[in-house]
Parts: structure tokens; C-alpha cells; sequence
């Protein structure tokens, strides 16, 4: 059962900055409502509300809404017009498709001197001969019935004849009552039928007291008995013949589709929750850890005895990015966590994970994991040659070798040594030029004469 509570209303009140107290205008249509409460309380200023496709039984709790102009309550269970004389501006009224059999009722709004239209299509007070002719001369003032506007010659009609309708009116409604009332003892036993325990079941695996006797349901059946696990294609046809079934239109039925429909979402909703994925189990009931690979990646791990540890190479995609990637080193298994998806592989020894390492490439994408062996293996050395007078003059050698720098040397042949002349490289009578201006004079080079008006006056400075 839904019920009006403050935080309800605030909540359908955010037009108004969730303030109640000045709201003119509610809508709680298909909130599954069963009663009227509160809102002459909290919602004074109220001058439309929205209450339809509710399972509301009676009009209550709405006669101090002084200011209330129109109230809709289409597609409810109610069956009587009542506790409205206190709307004093209310102008319009819809109780389309409910359950009002008392059309009489409808005597408690003359007193609205504002009401002007009225909505009773899909009651059974619409199937009443005369129903018309009554309403509009019970109520004076009403201008629109059922969306048709009233007419001067139609109202006067109905005054004239208005006491034989009344007395019409008034009989059938006695017989709808006595309807009502057969309808309800029919819902009643039907209801006793379903909640009666089928003999023989206390709820217990056993029919007998005696637990020598005891006998389990076999497969597919369940405590009761008769009742089995169905297939979704058993369950499918189930939920078709039950809509297909004839079933009369009252507030009960109407009530106990509600209920079936919230059955199935709540098994809808279980469904939902079963078919989701379980969380995968990381270790076995003795705690060993299981091989899981959910990305589907290539690897290999060897042992490198020469760093004692065993090495993981994974092939990580390559444009994950690194922060998406988890790596968990344990003493006998590796995890690593790739966009939600698990790699985990279990190690025959057990490794130190505070040494271990791991790394990336950039080109590849490829996760290197280095993990040391937790036991220590000493490495005997390797055995060295006896020394000998060449091998210690190779071994000297070999040693200054490493000292120097590596440089290629450029063999000549032996056989050409004795013809080749390298004093010989640079001819000396070859004339050297000397730079621009270059102070060197070269002996060979003689002197150029001076010309014939050539003056030697010492007091000119040389040239630089």
C-alpha cells in the first residue's frame, strides 16, 4: 500500500520549490494510492489534484480544500460520491471508469453553487434507465455532462418527471446492491479456495508423523505437492490464460489484477537478479588458486636460473592504457586486472612480491613480471683454466684491451711492406704556396726586382 506522505508531495512539488503549504496544483496519478489523506492538512491552497488510476475505495479527507476547483479521480474503486460539500469552489468532478452504483450520491453537490461539469462514463449508474434525466435535474447548476453540454429543453423535461425517476432510479439501485453484494461473497470463497492447505503438507518433507516414513518431493515438485517448477514457456501460457479468463468488473478483481501484475514484476525482478553474473571464484575450497585467463591473452613464464626468479611475459593489448592495468604479486599466484577482466596464473614456487617487478614496453604493449624465487639457489662458479705463461700473456692482453678504447685498426699486408716507401709520401721540390697574408717567404721562391722608378725613402713605414 502506497500511502500520501509529506516527502511524496514534495517530491510532486518541485514546480513550487517543493513547498507544500502554497501548492495549487498535485498530481499523484498512478502512485497505486488507497486512501485520500493528508492533503486537507498540508495542501490548503490545493486548486487542482490529480488523484486517477489509483486504487482508491472513497472520497475522504478533502472537504476542507476550500479552494479546489477540480479534482480527478477517473479509474478508481470508488463506488459512492461523498465528502465533497465542503469543496466550496469546485467547478468539475471526474469519476470516470469506477465503481459508483448509488447514483443518489450524486444529491451531495447541490450545495456547490460553482460545479459545472461532471464525468460518470464507465460506472454501472450509466446502464440506469433514466440516469440522465435524474442528474440533470438533481443538479441544477450543471452545464456539461459526460462531456455533452446540457440543453434548456432537456433540463426541463427531466424537472417535470423528477419523482417518478427518483423512485425508478432508487429501485435499481437496490438491485445493484444486492449484485454487489453476491459478487463479494463469490471473491470471498473464491479467495478461501486459494489460501486452504492442501492435506497432508504441514509444511514439513513428510506426509506421515512417523520420520522413518519421511519422503522427499522428487524432481521438479516442491513442498506442496501438486505445485512444480515451471518452464518459461509453462509460465508464459500460465500468465495467457489467466488474461484470457472471464472475470467480472469490480473493485476485487480490479484490486487482484493490481496484484498479480506486481507479482510478475517482482518475479521479473528476481529473474533479473539470478541470470546476473555471479562473481567469479578466484581459489578453490583448500584455498589453491585457479588458472583464469577472461582477456584471453598469450603468455609464457620461464624460469631464469641466472636471476634466480620466474619471469611472466603477458601480451597486454597495446593501446590499453597503463593505468588500467592491475598487477598483484603473491607468494604462489599472479593476478593482473585488464578493464575489469581478470588474468590470474598459479605459480609452482613460492616468489617474494616486495622484489618483484613489473614493466611495460611502449612499442609492444607487452607486461614483463619479475618475481625472485623466495628460496635462494647459490650458483657454484664457474671453473677457471690453469695459468700458463700464454695464457697469462693473453690474459694481460686482454686486459689492456678492455682498458683502451675500442679502435679498428687498418691491417696491410705483410708481402707489400718492403715496396711501399712512406718517407717518400710528400715530394719536397713540389712548390708551397703560402696563405694570404702570411709573413713566411720560401727560400726557393727568389725575390721579385724592384721596378726602375722605385725610391727607397726610409721614412715611409713599411707595409703590414
Amino acid at each position: 500500500m502506497v500511502r500520501i506522505t509529506e516527502d511524496l508531495i514534495r517530491k510532486r512539488a518541485e514546480h513550487n520549490n517543493c513547498e507544500i503549504s502554497t501548492l495549487e496544483e498535485l498530481s499523484l496519478h498512478q502512485q497505486d494510492i488507497e486512501r485520500i489523506e493528508n492533503l486537507d492538512k498540508w495542501c490548503r491552497d490545493l486548486k487542482i489534484l490529480y488523484l486517477q488510476s489509483n486504487l482508491i475505495p472513497k472520497i475522504e479527507n478533502v472537504g476542507r480544500l476550500k479552494k479546489v476547483e477540480y479534482i480527478n479521480l477517473a479509474l478508481n474503486n470508488i463506488e459512492r460520491i461523498e465528502n465533497l460539500e465542503g469543496c466550496e469552489s469546485l467547478k468539475k468532478l471526474d469519476m470516470t471508469v469506477n465503481f459508483v452504483g448509488e447514483l443518489t450520491s450524486i444529491e451531495n453537490l447541490k450545495g456547490l453553487y460553482h460545479f459545472r461539469e461532471l464525468y460518470l462514463t464507465g460506472n454501472p449508474c450509466t446502464e440506469f434507465e433514466g440516469y440522465k434525466p435524474y442528474v440533470l435535474a438533481t443538479l441544477q447548476q450543471l452545464k456539461s455532462l459526460d462531456g455533452r453540454e446540457i440543453e434548456k429543453s432537456e433540463r426541463i423535461l427531466a424537472t417535470q418527471d423528477y419523482g417518478v425517476l427518483r423512485a425508478r432510479i432508487i429501485q435499481q439501485q437496490e438491485e445493484y446492491k444486492k449484485k454487489r453484494e453476491r459478487e463479494k461473497k463469490e471473491t470471498e470463497s473464491q479467495e478461501e479456495k486459494k489460501n486452504e492447505k492442501k492435506p497432508g503438507f504441514d509444511g514439513r518433507w513428510y506426509t506421515d508423523i512417523n520420520a522413518s516414513d519421511t519422503q522427499k518431493p522428487k524432481d521438479g515438485e516442491t513442498g506442496g505437492g501438486d505445485e512444480k517448477t515451471l518452464t518459461i514457456e509453462e509460465e508464459a501460457e500460465k500468465e495467457k490464460e489467466y488474461w484470457a479468463q472471464k472475470a467480472a468488473w469490480t473493485p476485487e478483481t480490479r484490486i487482484e489484477m493490481h496484484k498479480h501484475m506486481e507479482e510478475q514484476k517482482n518475479k521479473d525482478k528476481k529473474s533479473d537478479k539470478e541470470e546476473k553474473k555471479k562473481p567469479r571464484a578466484m581459489f578453490t575450497a583448500d584455498g589453491r588458486p585457479y588458472n583464469i585467463n577472461e582477456p584471453k591473452l598469450d603468455f609464457s613464464l620461464t624460469d631464469n636460473e641466472d636471476i634466480n626468479a620466474l619471469v611472466l611475459d603477458i601480451a597486454c593489448y597495446r593501446h590499453v592504457d597503463t593505468a588500467l592495468v592491475d598487477v598483484d604479486v603473491q607468494t604462489r599466484y599472479v593476478r593482473m586486472v585488464i578493464k575489469g577482466k581478470v588474468f590470474q596464473l598459479a605459480l609452482d614456487e613460492e616468489v617474494q612480491p616486495d622484489s618483484s617487478t613489473a614493466k611495460r614496453s611502449q612499442t609492444t604493449g607487452h607486461l614483463l613480471v619479475t618475481m625472485p624465487k623466495a628460496k635462494q639457489v647459490v650458483m657454484p662458479k664457474k671453473p677457471e683454466p690453469p695459468v700458463t705463461k700464454c695464457n697469462k700473456t693473453n690474459k694481460n692482453a686482454d686486459t689492456k684491451r678492455q682498458k683502451l678504447p675500442n679502435i679498428e685498426r687498418l691491417e696491410v699486408d705483410s708481402s707489400l711492406k718492403s715496396s711501399v716507401d712512406f718517407t717518400n709520401i710528400v715530394n719536397k721540390s713540389e712548390k708551397i704556396v703560402p696563405p694570404l697574408g702570411s709573413k713566411m717567404i720560401s727560400k726557393d721562391i727568389p725575390e721579385k726586382p724592384n721596378s726602375e722608378d722605385f725610391v727607397d725613402d726610409p721614412d715611409v713605414p713599411p707595409l703590414e
